[in-house]
């Protein structure tokens, strides 16, 4: 008689293996502390698969149920496997079933796919088991008092499981704030599997999760702000104390305190530089230093050579891309990994935006964007930020059907419908830029400029990417050439952000043309930031170390528009504060180095640091991260502006 695989035992050994799996080729991780976590919360999942597999009396129905369960966890770990690879970050569950959009760029997708056959065969390879005929599985768990056994095992293993989270040392980002406090899928993968990361985020998307407040170590004294004080702040007339007696919301209550412990930015020489004069904002489409060249976007390169220039600017690349570019721009908070932030704001009260700011100042305010108007439901979206909002399908008039559509046309069709009024504020999200970056049908704009980057010295994608670069590039040029023919152009100032690096191209392409990485982690989200004004003529060269989370208070400062900087999670570059650039996993860059949260190995930038130094770090972005969510969740701005 053949000796039978037990199903529980085959179970446990197909969810380790497929976390193994997924973390080596991911994460990079081979064998650690966390080995243990992955194994103990993994037993206990392979039993209630076990006692599932289990439930029919017929031997043959179970083996079916357990082909489709380990069908589905495989394509579960492959679908998670290929969205880290093309976004490095784990989805979530809401984005699950908000994401079909993603579709659209299957082409890129399989690219990736291919480009990872061999894990992915890997993470295949245990749906083949149940059908293989040489290797049986015996199904022994029909009595009660077996299955009564798996109970008190899978209690005791999962009880096994938190005793030891509480035995690690604590920490930012312990296994046990992992855990309970705090919401970073990738972290919590590394710690404790793929599995039990997708059971907990499931847990806190239908259940509701708030992270905990980390304490944060500091010898910075608190700043006292009135009237008489010689520096000036970028504070308003908030009364936080008022606010802390008055609220009973325990939540509403911890944010009132954790932002009056918030020192403010100072006002600085750049404040109010820019008073009075309009105001045009570009989210531009996978923009880049490599869409920089004074021969191929000679408008880019001249405005990047006349105004700021920001050479420590980053744009980490978030969790739904394109939309999280736009929302940590436009509202200088971090994304939830849930997915969706800008989208979920549709409703709340938005007061610290250019659109609602400006439009108190008596500017009329519209944004543009020429893809489709109901894409990430912009159309919910960017009103509620204050903006008259066209595209494709709602009113702005270009050529639609072809992909991607064309920022020069979205400007032709576009300025004359402000440029001559007295005050605006007008934003664009571009997509011309946009992947694949390919000459073979798959990107109209890399298309329409081929024989234009024919001779650039640079593999064939990054031709393409340029390309499509040229098109933002020749829009800008249209617009100029519109302002200073109006008379206008003086009294109008361009910012320009990216949304995310060009992730269309593979890490070989970008490392062969870029010449500004060093750390290719950190250093592909390396960015420009432009703000331009035709009165500049020499640079004004910015070397701290900021990202698009900083773009909104820093315009606002420059424009002399009162907001209150300790609301919001970016700060005025301009200012003096303390530099920090903020990563999806919870990596972060400062003055002093970089921090890689998946490893915990930081990178010093000279002097050595102490680790009381990155705990504390890590609090600070921890906590921003958790005030972030909560602004979004719990729309906590109009609790501090109850009057609106």
């Amino acid at each position: 008689m053949k000796k039978k695989l037990d199903v529980l035992f085959f179970n446990i050994i197909l969810i380790i293996f497929l976390e193994f799996i997924f973390k080596i080729f991911t994460l990079k991780e081979f064998f650690s502390w966390n080995t243990l976590y992955i194994i103990l919360f993994s037993i206990p999942i392979a039993i209630i698969i076990t006692l599932i597999e289990t439930l029919a009396k017929s031997e043959k129905i179970n083996r079916i149920i357990t082909a489709i369960i380990t069908f589905i966890i495989s394509f579960i770990f492959i679908a998670q496997f290929v969205h880290y690879m093309y976004y490095t970050s784990i989805f979530s569950i809401y984005s699950l079933f908000h994401g079909g959009q993603v579709l659209e760029f299957i082409g890129s997708i399989m690219k990736v796919i291919l480009r990872n056959i061999f894990p992915i065969i890997l993470l295949f390879l245990p749906t083949i088991v149940p059908l293989i005929k040489k290797i049986p599985v015996s199904y022994e768990f029909k009595d009660m008092f077996n299955k009564g056994m798996l109970l008190l095992i899978f209690i005791f293993v999962f009880i096994a499981g938190l005793i030891v989270i509480e035995l690690e040392p604590k920490g930012s980002y312990s296994a046990r704030r992992l855990y309970y406090e705090t919401h970073v899928p990738t972290l919590t993968a590394s710690k404790f599997g793929l599995v039990t990361t997708m059971r907990l985020d499931a847990k806190r998307t239908i259940f509701g999760f708030e992270e905990v407040i980390a304490e944060v170590s500091t010898d910075e004294p608190k700043v006292e702000i009135n009237k008489e004080n010689i520096i000036e702040y970028n504070v308003m007339d908030l009364n936080f104390d008022k606010l802390i007696s008055e609220e009973s919301n325990k939540t509403i209550k911890s944010m009132h305190q954790y932002f009056n412990s918030i020192n403010p930015t100072t006002k600085n020489d750049y404040t109010g530089m820019f008073e009075g004069k309009n105001l045009i904002v570009f989210v531009a489409e996978a923009f880049s230093p490599m869409a920089i060249n004074e021969k191929y976007t000679p408008t880019l390169y001249k405005m990047y050579n006349e105004g700021f220039q920001f050479t420590n600017f980053y744009t980490p690349f978030y969790y739904v891309s394109t939309s999280d570019g736009e929302y940590t721009s436009l509202l200088s908070l971090l994304p939830k990994n849930t997915g969706w932030n800008m989208y979920r704001s549709r409703n709340n009260y938005l007061p610290f935006t250019y659109a609602n700011l400006f439009k108190d100042l008596g500017y009329e305010a519209r944004a543009y964007h020429n893809g489709s108007y109901k894409y990430y439901d912009r159309h919910l979206s960017h009103p509620n930020m204050g903006y008259e909002y066209k595209a494709c399908g709602n009113g702005l008039k270009i050529h639609c059907n072809y992909w991607p559509q064309s920022d020069v046309e979205m400007i032709e069709a576009t300025a004359d419908e402000y440029i001559n009024s007295e005050h605006y504020v007008t934003y664009y999200m571009t997509v011309s830029g946009h992947l694949e970056y390919n000459f073979m049908g798959g990107n109209k704009m890399a298309s329409k400029h081929r024989s234009e980057v024919t001779d650039l010295n640079a593999p064939t994608a990054v031709k393409a990417y340029v390309a499509t670069q040229m098109e933002f590039d020749q829009a800008l040029e249209i617009l100029i050439n519109k302002l200073e023919a109006n008379g206008t152009l003086a009294n109008t100032v361009f910012v320009i952000t990216a949304d995310h690096y060009p992730y269309g191209l593979t890490d070989s392409d970008i490392k062969a043309y870029a010449d500004y990485i060093d750390d290719f982690k950190f250093d592909v989200h390396r960015n420009n930031f432009l703000i331009w004004n035709s009165e500049m003529t020499e640079p004004i060269v910015v070397d701290k170390y900021a990202y698009q989370l900083d773009a909104l208070p820093t315009v606002l400062n420059l424009f002399g528009i009162e907001y209150d900087s300790r609301l919001l999670m970016g700060t005025d570059i301009l200012s003096d504060s303390d530099s920090l650039i903020i990563f999806s996993d919870r990596s972060w860059i400062t003055d002093k180095g970089r921090y890689n949260a998946v490893s915990k190995k930081f990178t010093s930038f000279g002097d050595s640091v102490s680790n009381e130094y990155i705990e504390k770090i890590n609090a600070i972005v921890s906590n921003k991260y958790s005030m972030s969510a909560n602004i979004l969740d719990k729309d906590y701005y109009k609790y501090v502006f109850k009057e609106n």
